[in-house]
């Protein structure tokens, strides 16, 4: 049986109706879990999906010991006709996430202890502890927060400011999760000791209610007070022998190798402003929780009425910005080397009779190009949200009156909307908020070709066009998502693997996924290769492009699978890379783009433990651009 599935094209910017076999989300959402990742974690206590439970447990031996129930567990029932026969002495569970009460922990545990166990139960675990740091992070506060942008023009400099609302806006309430050990030391400064902000004895009642937790910090170092930074441990048992922590490199210098977790991470959290603070000078650091989330409030010594804390809701955006971009986009707005690039090019492109069209979303580079001297710039957002923050950043500029805003899709764009001018100069990032890999901000040639017939004959596009590269790599740890886990603790989970496989198979292990590569290190085996050619001067080409080849394998590795990016030519010597910055050593480690995301093909063949014995010489590439669909098609073989 098949079924219509309907999708927003990311790179087309269409609304299509693909035909899907009926256990499509089925396939994709094992295909996607990471569950082989969690079993990899051998600190990890696990519960096997539910589909997979009983199979295993027959396998292994225990069907007369352990019967699997495939329900919530606040819809299992207790009685001599329930789900269980009476209630349990042992609750033993894995309800957490990186923010540890994120899954729904709490009201889980607060409904078995009062239905499910016994009182004076034992759990496993027992006990988890939250911990927070104080620190002060120009990269991390960047992420959050937008700065002045310099734009240098000849011998006149301006500042784009932004309104105060965006300043004062406390942000959306949702934590960052990131991999913290891949942030170096000297990105940020330590203000404070490690402090427990709360704990929780899984073994006893748990009551799930908005409450809060407040800790006295002396600050070990003057500085501005930015960011949290969090994460938790738990004791698997109640003496706390047995740990499992998440704490980041700089807390455990004493291991050698922290264990590599991509299911729990460390959480980065922003202070509504940053504050100053003095060496020795106590501060309060409050944590807010409600059911699913936690978010913190710091405040200066305070006299006993003060101490008498209030319960403060968690942190909404009110300017907007934080509901438009994500926490990568701040930072790639905030970063004046970028910015510096498309200044650069605009300047050689722009004339004083320019007439500038922008095709982005939620771009600066409207500003840059008025700032430069364009006689006109109209520029194009697709939403009402993207229409609005635009507006009053513009005004903010005192430019409102001179750049005009469209809040219409390309392909609907009228002559009267750009007041019977054609456009000399089109400009594009290009960054769109619909896009998830890299090529889906092709949408910019899409664009391009809709708004054809409103451009001169010798319209100038920025960029001019885009290069699509690829490289073999050997992961240090991102390998294990897609991992057979074969035995774990001694139990043999084979057929959760080919469970796995086979929704891969069905179609997932055919498609590249996203990651931020800088939290992942790699290793390059190949050259970055040049594959295929996108030319933004032209329209959409009407016929399939493609494009193979192979690349040699320069250094000894694991080729667990293939790194694609884009880079973009602004002008003929300007190019802005969307991916690698730089191989930095001999060793072959990667330096990747930290505001965006890679896409990862990971190939089947370097997952197989047992057939690494004998490495490939080189990778074989086969590379197919659909334009109907806008969908990028790829193969990849070893070659010994």
């Amino acid at each position: 049986m098949k079924v219509f599935c309907g999708r927003a094209n990311p790179t087309t910017g269409s609304v299509e109706w693909l035909e899907e076999d009926e256990n499509y989300d089925y396939h994709q959402e094992i295909a996607r879990s990471c569950y082989a990742d969690m079993l990899h974690d051998k600190d990890r206590v696990f519960t096997p999906m539910a589909i997979a439970a009983v199979k295993i447990v027959e396998k292994n031996g225990f069907s007369d010991k352990i019967k699997v129930i495939n329900k919530h567990s606040t819809e299992v029932t207790v009685g001599p006709d329930g789900d269980m026969q009476c209630r349990a002495n042992i609750l033993i569970t894995e309800l957490f996430d990186t923010e540890l009460i994120g899954e729904g922990a709490l009201p889980s545990y607060e409904h078995a202890h009062k239905y499910l166990v016994q009182e004076g139960c034992e759990a496993v675990p027992h006990r988890a502890r939250v911990y927070a740091q104080l620190v002060e992070s120009k990269r991390m506060w960047s992420w959050n927060k937008l700065f002045p942008v310099h734009v240098q023009a000849e011998d006149d400099e301006k500042i784009i400011v932004f309104p105060s609302e965006i300043e004062n806006c406390p942000g959306v309430p949702s934590v960052y999760d990131i991999q913290l050990n891949q942030v170096p030391r000297n990105d940020f400064t330590i203000l404070s000791d490690v402090v427990t902000m709360f704990s929780v004895d899984f073994s006893k009642q748990v009551n799930s209610s908005s409450t809060y937790y407040t800790a006295k910090l002396e600050p070990i170092k003057t500085g501005m007070a930015q960011v949290i930074l969090s994460w938790w441990d738990v004791d698997m048992d109640p003496a706390g022998m047995i740990k499992c922590t998440m704490a980041p490199y700089w807390v455990q210098p004493t291991s050698n190798d922290v264990q590599w977790r991509d299911h729990w991470m460390q959480c980065v959290y922003f202070l509504p402003n940053e504050e100053p603070v003095l060496q020795g000078e106590n501060v309060y650091l409050t944590a807010y929780r409600d059911e699913y989330s936690v978010w913190y409030k710091l405040q200066k010594a305070r006299n006993e009425e003060d101490k008498k804390d209030a319960y403060v809701g968690s942190p909404l955006c009110s300017c907007q910005a934080h509901l438009l971009w994500n926490r990568p986009r701040f930072g790639e707005l905030n970063d004046q080397n970028r910015t510096n690039q498309y200044i650069q090019a605009l300047m050689t492109v722009l004339e004083k009779d320019s007439i500038c069209l922008c095709i982005s979303d939620g771009s600066l580079l409207p500003l840059l190009a008025q700032y430069l001297g364009a006689e006109q710039v109209f520029t194009v957002e697709n939403s009402a949200v993207s229409h609005c923050l635009m507006e009053k950043i513009f005004k903010a500029n005192h430019v409102g009156d001179k750049i005009k805003i469209i809040e219409k899709r390309p392909e609907l764009l009228t002559a009267s909307d750009l007041e019977d001018k054609k456009v000399s100069v089109l400009i594009g990032e290009p960054f769109f908020t619909t896009s998830l890999l890299p090529w889906h901000n092709l949408y910019f040639l899409y664009a391009r070709t809709a708004v054809a017939a409103h451009l001169t004959n010798g319209v100038t596009v920025l960029p001019q066009s885009a290069s699509l590269y690829m490289m073999v790599v050997e992961f240090k740890d991102l390998w294990r998502i897609r991992s057979p886990c074969g035995t774990c603790e001694g139990f043999d989970v084979h057929i959760m693997d080919d469970m796995i496989k086979n929704s891969l198979n069905f179609r997932e292990s055919k498609e590249a996924e996203p990651h931020p590569l800088w939290e992942y290190p790699c290793k390059s085996l190949s050259d970055p290769e040049e594959v295929m050619t996108f030319d933004f001067r032209l329209t959409v080409p009407q016929q399939t492009l493609s494009t193979d080849g192979s690349v040699n394998l320069l250094r000894t590795g694991k080729s667990h699978g293939a790194v694609l990016w884009m880079e973009y030519h602004l002008t003929a010597d300007i190019l802005v890379s969307t991916g690698l910055v730089q191989i930095s050593d001999e060793k072959g480690n990667c330096k990747w783009n930290p505001h965006c995301k890679q896409a990862v093909y990971f190939f089947s063949s370097a997952l197989e433990p047992e057939t690494l014995t004998d490495l490939p010489s080189a990778i074989t590439y086969d590379i197919n651009f659909n334009p109907k669909t806008g969908e990028i098609a790829m193969s990849f073989k070893p070659l010994s």
